[in-house]
């Protein structure tokens, strides 16, 4: 069994929330094993039961807690949103722990369920970040499939298999059976493009055209796959917080599998510029996931000038930037790889800077420092 480092409350109750197939069940099961109570409303069964009385769970749990559990678990619980209440009813035993998992608070929060009003608090799950699985970690790998659970120690057959079914039937098919996505062509069209022009900027309006969609429905499903988790914008740095929200963000889907096979390129080889951006993908979303599991007060943003010289990621706290960070997909680098962190070392003298690329040993250029992927990633949560 793989450690997952996401640190949960022992006693206190929670929401954790994460996409389909990150491991939220197995890992409370693993780690809550002693007088639990799981209820799965994937289960029709349960589900149908507990949606025609949700009262029903309220009279059910009362008994288990009388009989010694004191640690009870909805899985999927936005399926079954009324249950919500009776949890805030039971919260009155304060001795209880309640467990409540689901792919998104988005659902909950728009439908106006109850989210208790303060007294669970809210983590995140995502695939594998690289000190979880570092042992057995392959770029390579990771580059093609991601870090999704189930594709880990699996036939490359079963890999592809699973990442296909996975985006045919969740996020083309799942997210719109919610009642969040309507038009599930117009949708189907925009991820397809979503997907093509990940790690870019994005405009909005050149998007929109390509869809054939309004301009304000492609920006509310770039937050319907932020708000479910499904992906990360990252936004250009400004000094203004104003001029950041009217910039062009980038956007990354959540894991590098996904991102493949919505572009249907799970089995091709990767050239030099897919194999770039992919490389950066993967050292964006480790930060953005140790960010949520370190519950950590860092940002993370994109800095480009108007003559397009770009520095990927920027890691800033409290009004400051801490480091500076160009990723390339190569072992030997020149000075043009050197262009965009140069530039921004111009304007930001005393930030530290560094190239994070394929070469086996940490060394300097001038100021700045070449990092090995791997060095950058078991130095990143000192970072954060």
């Amino acid at each position: 069994m793989i450690n997952r480092i996401i640190d949960l409350p022992k006693r206190e109750s929670f929401f954790l929330f994460g996409p389909r197939q990150t491991g939220k069940s197995t890992l409370i099961e693993t780690r809550y094993t002693e007088s639990i109570w799981k209820v799965d409303l994937l289960l029709s069964d349960l589900f149908l039961k507990y949606s025609k009385d949700p009262s029903l769970f309220r009279k059910e749990a009362e008994t288990k807690i009388r009989e010694g559990i004191h640690t009870l678990f909805i899985d999927e619980i936005q399926r079954v949103p009324l249950l919500l209440n009776e949890v805030q009813a039971l919260m009155r035993d304060p001795g209880c722990q309640f467990i409540l998992t689901g792919s998104s608070a988005r659902k909950l929060r728009r439908g106006g369920a109850n989210l208790l009003g303060g007294r669970a608090v809210e983590r995140h799950l995502f695939p594998f970040v690289y000190g979880e699985i570092e042992k057995q970690f392959d770029l390579e790998d990771a580059l093609l499939f991601g870090t999704l659970p189930p594709v880990i120690g699996r036939e490359q057959k079963d890999r592809i298999d699973f990442l296909t079914t996975y985006v045919h039937t969740y996020l083309r098919e799942e997210i719109q059976a919610e009642g969040i996505v309507r038009n599930l062509g117009g949708f189907s069209r925009f991820l397809d493009i979503a997907a093509s022009q990940f790690a870019e900027p994005v405009s909005f309006s050149s998007t929109a055209r390509e869809c054939q969609l309004p301009v304000r429905t492609v920006q509310s499903y770039y937050e319907i796959l932020e708000d479910t988790l499904i992906g990360l914008q990252l936004l250009p740095w400004r000094k203004s917080l104003r001029k950041r929200l009217a910039g062009h963000p980038k956007f990354y889907f959540f894991d590098l599998g996904v991102t493949n096979a919505v572009n249907k390129r799970l089995t091709a080889p990767l050239d030099r510029i897919t194999r770039g951006k992919l490389f950066e993908q993967l050292l964006v979303l480790e930060a953005d996931r140790l960010i949520h599991y370190k519950r950590s007060e860092a940002n993370l943003y994109f800095w480009r000038t108007n003559h397009g010289a770009e520095v990927d990621l920027l890691i800033e706290k409290h009004g400051e930037i801490l480091a500076a960070f160009e990723f390339k997909s190569i072992a030997y680098i020149g000075g043009a790889d050197l262009s965009g962190i140069r530039a921004f070392k111009e304007e930001h003298s005393r930030i530290p800077c560094f190239l994070v690329c394929t070469a086996s040993h940490p060394y300097d250029i001038g100021d700045v420092r070449i990092l090995p992927w791997q060095t950058y990633l078991r130095r990143l949560p000192s970072l954060i």
